[in-house]
């Protein structure tokens, strides 16, 4: 058998920011960085919807041409239970209904974790500012000195810390602002539209630092986020 490529790093930074951190299996949907393991270790496995060679489950159903089975479109984030449970019986979890749980993940998600659109932006307000305010306190009480420019020891034991509070309150905490904000952007004026633009890209730098081991790359939190809906 043939080696296989290295999945780059850009490719699993987009499976972890699609997946905002839980299993995509929709009658699943846990934490890939579960509280019970200090959330500093995720269980995440990139399960390929169509196999590399011949055999494998779904192997029929793959596309002609030019197919890159390591691209982020052919893989999904499961837990290690649904990753076995579609493997194991391939006929019941076929290709157009993995697809199907990557386009409606996040869907799934806000529906599970009680995020809706607003009637009106204080509600939608009250709710991103709830989190902020948990992400503030954890900030301020484990982020590292210069934390918001990520220069530290990455052995020490505050960074540990501080990288196990990131994976397992920080980003999930962003994650479901991202979605009340996307699920209420009616309520947003075009500065707010911008800022939201500017808040998505520091997230996705944490990912990259904190998930995907990829560091220089994340930008401040942007300042107005702070009075977003107000």
């Amino acid at each position: 058998m043939a080696d296989r490529n290295a999945i780059p790093a850009a490719t699993k930074l987009r499976l972890f920011s699609d997946a905002a951190g839980h299993c995509q299996r929709p009658e699943c949907l846990a934490l890939l960085f579960p509280v019970e393991m200090g959330g500093d270790k995720h269980i995440a496995e990139m399960a390929h919807v169509i196999p590399h060679g011949e055999k494998g489950p779904r192997h029929a159903d793959r596309p002609a041409e030019n197919f890159d089975v390591d691209s982020s479109e052919n893989l999904l984030l499961l837990c290690p239970t649904c990753h076995t449970k579609i493997d194991k019986d391939p006929d019941a979890f076929p290709r157009a209904l993995l697809l199907d749980w990557k386009q409606n993940h996040l869907a799934h998600l806000a529906l599970h974790q009680g995020i809706k659109a607003y009637a009106e932006r204080h509600e939608a307000r009250a709710a991103v500012q709830a989190r902020m305010e948990e992400n503030g306190a954890i900030w301020k009480r484990f982020a590292p000195s210069e934390g918001s420019d990520f220069e530290y020891d990455p052995e020490s034991e505050s960074a540990r810390l501080w990288t196990a509070r990131m994976r397992s309150v920080i980003l999930p905490n962003h994650y479901q602002i991202q979605a009340i904000i996307a699920a209420n952007l009616h309520h947003a004026n075009p500065g707010e539209r911008a800022i939201f633009a500017e808040y998505r890209e520091h997230v996705r730098g944490l990912v990259e630092r904190h998930v995907c081991g990829v560091a220089g790359n994340a930008i401040r939190f942007p300042k107005e986020m702070a009075g977003i809906f107000s």
